[in-house]
């Protein structure tokens, strides 16, 4: 035999292709049908948890990462330390992430997110910019610039007062307030009042902590979400 390659089979009226081979039980034919099927299979498997399952999972991540101080800053006091979340880029990502989908799950897509000084500026401005919506901050009187709107709130020790830029919330836009934890609920109902003075739509608050002990989101007249957990006394 010569070492020259076999000519390429082709096919004439004398020398048809082989047939196919028949199909078995062993090897059913190549349907579309079960094509669809394992495309559907491989799509499944792509998938993914449900968000739900996603937010539970980065919930536990996030609430693992926290750090309790004991009579923090002052005696009787469980201080919560949420700044190793900010610290860890991971972490950081997966509250993003988990505020993004439990937002996406309860509310309207917000036009504007409103973060309450100072912690709701960790996370306020990343969110909203997620969530392809503004950021406004709230902040103590006489901070911000420019015409602005006030509203007050029982302290301790006496009240205090919070302002929004007259121009920070349009009539008819869709508002979140966020922050980073929710005690007696009165800087955050300021801030809600606030928003219905611009004549904004407040949707809800959400917080990343809360103590239930104080019953703060009693104050609130909007559906009220803490991500991590609740702290009782």
């Amino acid at each position: 035999m010569s070492g020259e390659p076999a000519p390429a089979y082709t096919s004439t009226a004398e020398h048809p292709p082989p047939a196919a081979k028949p199909a078995t039980s062993e090897h059913p034919p190549l349907t579309s049908s079960s094509s669809d099927h394992h495309a559907a299979q491989r799509g499944l498997a792509a998938a993914g948890p449900s968000p739900t399952a996603e937010l539970a999972s980065l919930t536990l991540n996030l609430k693992a990462a926290l750090r309790q101080f004991p009579d923090f800053p002052s005696p009787g006091i469980l201080f919560e330390d949420i700044l190793p979340i900010f610290a860890n880029p991971q972490l950081h990502e997966e509250l993003l992430r988990a505020l993004e989908l439990h937002v996406a799950q309860a509310y309207e897509k917000p036009d504007v997110i409103v973060g309450l000084e100072a912690r709701g500026f960790l996370f306020g401005p990343s969110l909203a910019l997620r969530l392809g919506a503004a950021f406004v901050p709230v902040r103590k009187q006489g901070k911000l610039p420019g015409p602005c709107e006030t509203a007050g709130y029982q302290k301790e020790y006496g009240e205090d007062f919070f302002q929004m830029q007259k121009d920070g919330v349009r009539p008819g836009q869709k508002v979140l307030v966020v922050d980073d934890i929710i005690a007696t609920g009165g800087s955050a109902a300021a801030a809600g009042s606030l928003v219905k003075k611009l004549g904004g739509t407040l949707l809800g608050y959400v917080f990343m902590l809360e103590l239930d002990f104080l019953k703060g989101r009693a104050k609130l007249d909007a559906p009220v979400y803490t991500l991590l957990s609740s702290q009782e006394k």
